[in-house]
């Protein structure tokens, strides 16, 4: 049995958070102790008592004055897309024809998928994310390296081939057949291999004929326990052109509703600018609206209503992600900072407990996956981020002045990028310092 004993500083959140003052819904222990055995959490607690109850011999690692935190979850991001991140376009449209999907096509090469897969991993570890909810390119090649590379490095992911046969460029369409068989494949081969999640991913209603969506709604109803990721109601334009090409439907959220994609296990990128009609059938089916702010305002598509959907009468479930490469930073942290800035645009407040507790376990029910990651609870994964709130000079100055733990949290989140990462833990194992 491998063993091993952190200290440091302990956050982990039992629920949301009410206000600042709710200290009830999380544990923090400014002298904490996190036993790991062979990639659980064994016990949590303060040092002392951990301690005593390690086995004689146990490595132990002592990250004070740091936070330890669990890993931090990216809801909705593109594995093919992290050469198209920082190129300049009007709207997302534009955007996606002449950046992303000309890159996209370049995935059919295996050796090509194996290397971007190569790089995407390392960003996320030295960001901090231990696990990721992306999509891959059409190919199965694309779907092939993102899961043999999560089984590398024995990461909990999620992700899916994407599935479009129509408005997109010959070499990134597939047919309704295709997508329903390349799909069926991937998930006989990387489905609960190792910490694999293979989601059913079309890209989104305009990239997918009425027949592919058929073929879609069959997998949904053959693998009724996969998660289900897609688009919705990102961008005027999209939404208008969307509905032009299902007449039939209600509204852009009644599409996929009627293909029965609507369900708990159903992830939303976007979706900024649903009807009360949408946020309801929503609310009804547990379907998950994952909020992308770094790619909301570098494309232009509008100030996600996080606070109006989660207070309303019939709340909607909420994640958040770095939607590279819309996105514009691969940080959780720097996806939240600019979260709180929207909804400062919209006259609300976003305040840190609530920020750390969406990137964490917040995610982690979003997914459905609490049981597993998100947390420190024992019996769960060891994912874990070691914050530095002092990691620059700037930083440093900052603290000097810093008093309270939410303090702290906002600093980190305001001014935190890869370098306040000290390190990242997958399943017990510290995989940041091998990319020094």
């Amino acid at each position: 049995m491998t063993t091993t004993l952190l200290r440091g500083r302990l956050l982990s959140f039992h629920r949301a958070p009410l206000s600042l003052a709710d200290s009830q819904s999380y544990l923090y222990e400014e002298d904490g102790g996190l036993l790991i055995e062979d990639g659980l959490i064994a016990a949590v607690g303060p040092y002392a008592d951990v301690k005593a109850k390690a086995a004689e011999g146990a490595a132990e690692i002592d990250h004070r004055p740091h936070l330890i935190m669990p890993g931090f979850i990216d809801m909705h991001l593109h594995f093919p897309q992290m050469q198209v991140i920082a190129s300049y376009a009007a709207n997302l449209l534009e955007w996606l024809n002449t950046y992303t999907f000309p890159e996209e096509c370049r995935f059919v090469e295996s050796a090509h998928a194996q290397r971007i897969a190569t790089h995407f991993y390392d960003e996320l570890i030295r960001h901090g994310t231990t696990t990721a909810v992306a999509y891959c390119s059409v190919h199965k090649t694309s779907a092939d390296a993102f899961f043999a590379e999560a089984m590398k490095r024995n990461m909990r992911m999620v992700g899916g081939k994407v599935m479009m046969d129509r408005n997109a460029p010959q070499g990134l369409l597939d047919t309704p057949e295709m997508g329903y068989d390349e799909t069926r494949q991937v998930i006989a081969e990387w489905h609960g291999k190792g910490r694999n999640h293979v989601a059913i991913t079309p890209r989104f209603a305009i990239t997918s004929t009425p027949a592919q969506m058929e073929a879609t709604s069959a997998l949904a109803r053959e693998f009724p326990d996969l998660h289900i990721q897609t688009h919705l109601s990102e961008n005027h334009d999209e939404i208008k052109f969307t509905c032009e090409l299902y007449p039939e439907a209600i509204d852009y959220t009644d599409i996929y509703a009627r293909y029965g994609l609507l369900g708990p296990k159903s992830l939303f990128g976007h979706a900024i600018h649903l009807s009360e009609r949408e946020a309801d059938v929503m609310s009804d089916a547990g379907a998950v609206a994952v909020h992308c702010p770094t790619s909301n305002l570098f494309l232009g598509s509008g100030l996600f209503p996080l606070k109006a959907l989660t207070r309303r009468q019939n709340p909607v479930r909420i994640g958040v992600a770095t939607d590279i490469g819309g996105g514009s930073s691969y940080s959780m942290l720097k996806t939240m900072d600019e979260a709180y800035k929207i909804q400062q645009l919209l006259g609300e407040r976003l305040n840190p407990l609530e920020s750390y507790y969406l990137m964490t376990r917040g995610n982690a029910e979003a997914l459905s996956l609490a049981d597993r990651i998100g947390t420190l609870e024992p019996g769960t994964e060891a994912d874990l981020v070691v914050l530095d709130a002092a990691a620059t000079p700037a930083m440093a100055l900052k603290m000097e002045t810093v008093k309270t733990l939410p303090e702290e949290l906002f600093l980190l989140q305001t001014m935190g990028d890869d370098r306040a990462i000290a390190e990242t833990y997958v399943a017990g194992v510290a995989l940041k310092a091998v990319l020094r």
